[in-house]
């Protein structure tokens, strides 16, 4: 016989059960607050948590300012989750409360149907992971009260943001987000 046949029957066979796996996959939805469901013998699965782990003034000069922040994001369910991307925007109580200093962005979200590189964080299972970002602002004569303070060492700061995530698989699940807020 023809190995052709025995190789072209291997591949359409292969195709068939990741194509069965890809449409029946598990579906899970995220638990909506009120903790009523509208889907019965779904799996759901409990939101993300967000945690302000560190933010720090590592210098100042007479121009420039460097700050560190650091979010720990922790996973409560027992599957792995896909964290895209947290924003965020980062207030000095003290100097003003409703205007942001400064903002940002930790990681990336897809933009076409395969993204090759992309800067996102895979979270495991009951586990946690620690974003970073070091902030570099620019001073100037406008905002003497705002250098005073970062000088002090003492500031007050305010912290709001988003988490946007997904379940592992593309399949399952739908994208989520999680809005934060740290006085």
């Amino acid at each position: 016989m023809n190995s052709k046949v025995f190789v072209i029957g291997a591949i359409a066979v292969l195709t068939a059960i990741l194509g069965g796996i890809l449409v029946m996959g598990p579906t899970m939805i995220v638990a909506p607050q009120d903790n009523t469901s509208d889907v019965p013998n779904v799996p759901q699965i409990k939101p993300l948590t967000v945690e302000l782990e560190e933010i720090t003034v590592e210098s100042v000069s007479e121009r420039n300012a460097s700050i560190k922040i650091a979010f720990k994001i922790s996973n409560p369910n027992p599957r792995a989750v896909i964290v895209q991307t947290m924003d965020y925007q980062l207030y000095e109580s003290n100097y003003n409360d409703s205007e942001q200093i400064t903002g940002g962005e930790i990681g990336s979200r897809p933009e076409g149907m395969v993204e090759f590189g992309s800067d996102y964080y895979v979270l495991l299972g009951n586990n946690s992971i620690i974003l970073k970002e070091k902030i570099a602002l620019k001073g100037s004569e406008n905002t003497p009260e705002l250098w005073t303070i970062l000088k002090s060492g003492e500031p007050s700061w305010r912290v709001t943001g988003d988490v946007f995530y997904n379940l592992s698989s593309m399949t399952s699940g739908q994208e989520n987000e999680i809005h934060f807020e740290f006085p």
